[in-house]
């Protein structure tokens, strides 16, 4: 693997391998360069026999805003299906590989997680939260369904998944808490040294029982249908993009892109949600 520029990989107990994003500077928006370093990293850690645990970090006060939009622009210039196949490969495909990682993964996450930054934390096996960690998916609001890998009802259930999206306002740790989204929420000054406390005891126990156990549980879900309606709900979002496309020229409506923008600055200067 070439020297990472969007990510830093250390290993910080026995067995623990740390993928930490490092755009702090963006808001750990994800660029097509941090995802494909983040796929290389993550496939190198499950592959290597002294790594048993995966940990999934960001550096500075959020751990992700989303998709970097500047960067993906081009996406406007493709026809409805060279879109739809590109998403597929870099966003979706990959959200499948990571959640059936062979081995554990645990997201460790602070401040802000919008949009996409979903999609690196949902496919996780567990999540730590600090007490400041808001989750967010307001895409709705841009004329799509909501991101890419919809697994919205399983994370929340079907009512709260509803109004996340059709409110588009953030929750807080412990409302996903209490949902069954997040498994622990604990002091920011503390995140790191639980995370990794967790991530050093899962690392000392039978690595073929932990990752038979996860293969069991994401068994369980999938015959509850869930792949099927993620893939259901991607070609429900690639319409979206197609309606957009008619209506505005490009595949979401950036004016109401700016309005949500707007909404968000409100909300935060009236510290509500």
């Amino acid at each position: 693997m070439a020297a990472p520029t969007r990510i830093r990989i250390d290993d910080p107990r026995p067995g623990v391998r740390r993928v930490t994003l490092a755009r702090p500077e963006a808001k750990n928006a994800q660029d097509r360069a941090m995802l494909d370093q983040l796929d290389e990293a993550f496939a190198q850690a499950d592959h290597d026999p002294d790594v048993r645990v995966i940990v999934l970090a960001a550096e500075g006060d959020d751990f992700s805003s989303g998709h970097d939009l500047q960067d993906f622009k081009f996406l406007g210039e493709y026809s409805p299906d060279e879109h739809r196949v590109y998403e597929d490969e870099v966003f979706l495909q990959r959200c499948w590989k990571w959640r059936n990682l062979r081995k554990p993964t645990i997201a460790q996450v602070q401040g802000r997680t919008i949009a996409s930054g979903l999609m690196l934390i949902w496919p996780c096996d567990l999540i730590i939260a600090s007490e400041d960690a808001t989750f967010s998916d307001p895409v709705a609001g841009f004329g799509v369904n909501g991101h890419e890998f919809f697994v919205h009802a399983w994370e929340l259930g079907p009512r709260k998944a509803k109004e996340l999206l059709f409110r588009g306002t953030p929750i807080t740790a412990e409302e996903a808490h209490r949902l069954g989204m997040v498994n622990h929420v604990v002091r920011r000054e503390r995140l790191e040294e639980v995370t990794l406390d967790i991530a050093a005891e899962i690392a000392d126990r039978s690595p073929t029982g932990v990752q038979l156990a996860k293969a069991s549980v994401n068994a369980s879900l999938d015959a509850q249908g869930l792949p099927d309606a993620v893939r259901e709900a991607y070609f429900i979002h690639h319409l979206g993009h197609t309606t957009c496309r008619a209506v505005t020229g490009y595949s979401i409506d950036l004016a109401a892109v700016a309005k949500e923008v707007e909404r968000a600055r409100a909300r935060a200067a009236a510290g509500t949600r």
